[in-house]
């Protein structure tokens, strides 16, 4: 697309899930990073949400994204649809609909790639939130480490899905967390963050270091900092529960 990329202040939209919240003892609700809502479940949210208007607008441009998937040409029509949805479906439901239409054009890492650098960020975090849906290797992991490159808290809390849950290795996994709590980005959008966490003594020395620092220059240590440090503690996953990439030292 021929969009400019934007900066951190520009226009923003609502994210296809609705992040968890803390209870009034500072307690978390269930991780709803790790239980995002499947396409299925997004199409049933934005027919009973949007109004006549927009749901025939998303239909015709489902179709549309259907019949012509894949990239054709400097632009295909789909990635006009992604343009239009803030206006057409509002800023509450465009990810959502960007999502669906991403999906619909069959977008693999290539397309996903094009509409990721050449796309608004409101764009950019649609696409992050499609990954989990539409890559199921780590061929798109560029997309996810340019995300945590910046500073921008909605594409970061984007980035930090299933997506990177899945595929990021240990390393690069433990700097995303430590870049949610320098920015404050809640540790509720970190996806899968109990189970990547548990027994990770090297991310717990960073969390120690970098309360550290803060206590040192007489700066408060973030409250999410001593719940990802109390995970550390837990039990590591016993072997074959999934996780992607192990410990590292």
């Amino acid at each position: 697309m021929s969009h400019p990329r934007t900066t951190p202040t520009a226009r923003t939209e609502s994210a296809p899930h609705t992040p968890s919240t803390r209870t009034h003892t500072g307690a978390s609700t269930p991780d709803t990073a790790s239980t995002r809502p499947s396409l299925t479940e997004l199409r049933r949210h934005l027919a009973t949400h949007l109004d006549p208007p927009a749901h025939t607008w998303l239909d015709h441009a489902l179709d549309e994204a259907a019949a012509h998937p894949g990239l054709h040409g400097p632009i295909s029509v789909w990635e006009l649809r992604l343009a239009e949805a803030g206006r057409r479906c509002g800023p509450a439901h465009a990810d959502a609909a960007r999502v669906l239409i991403l999906a619909a054009a069959r977008a693999g890492t290539d397309a996903l790639t094009r509409v990721y650098f050449q796309g608004t960020a409101d764009e950019r975090r649609a696409v992050l939130h499609a990954l989990p849906h539409l890559v199921s290797g780590p061929g798109a992991l560029p997309l996810i480490e340019d995300a945590l490159r910046t500073n921008d808290t909605r594409l970061l809390s984007a980035a930090v899905g299933p997506y990177a849950a899945r595929h990021l290795m240990a390393h690069a996994w433990r700097h995303a967390v430590l870049k949610c709590l320098f920015t404050g980005v809640p540790v509720d959008h970190v996806a899968d963050l109990p189970r990547r966490a548990a027994g990770d003594g090297e991310l717990a020395r960073m969390l120690a270091d970098y309360a550290a620092e803060r206590t040192a220059a007489g700066r408060s240590v973030p409250e999410d900092l001593h719940r990802v440090l109390d995970l550390t503690e837990s039990v590591t996953p016993a072997p074959g529960t999934d996780h992607p990439h192990g410990k590292e030292s």
